[in-house]
């Protein structure tokens, strides 16, 4: 299990922000994307090397309704 870069955990932190505005459990978020109900909860603890890929953002971005643009940085963040 590698660290996550900075950019890995911003678009990680920006998911679960909206994740908890929309009153979503990992689990419920997670069937929603029709993945296994522990994957969110996965990539949240950091404990695995379970990340969300650009499928994934543009399936988040359906059930947030909000843009793919959403989940990254107005500006690039130094490595």
């Amino acid at each position: 299990m590698g660290k996550l870069s900075p950019i890995e955990q911003y678009v990680i932190d920006k998911v679960r922000e909206k994740r908890i505005k929309a009153g979503l459990t990992q689990a419920v978020l997670s069937v929603a994307m029709d993945l296994n109900p522990r994957f969110v909860g996965s990539v949240e603890r950091a404990k695995t090397d379970d990340k969300y890929n650009i499928n994934h953002l543009n399936k988040l971005a359906i059930i947030f309704e909000c843009s793919i643009k959403d989940f990254f940085p107005d500006k690039p963040i130094e490595q």
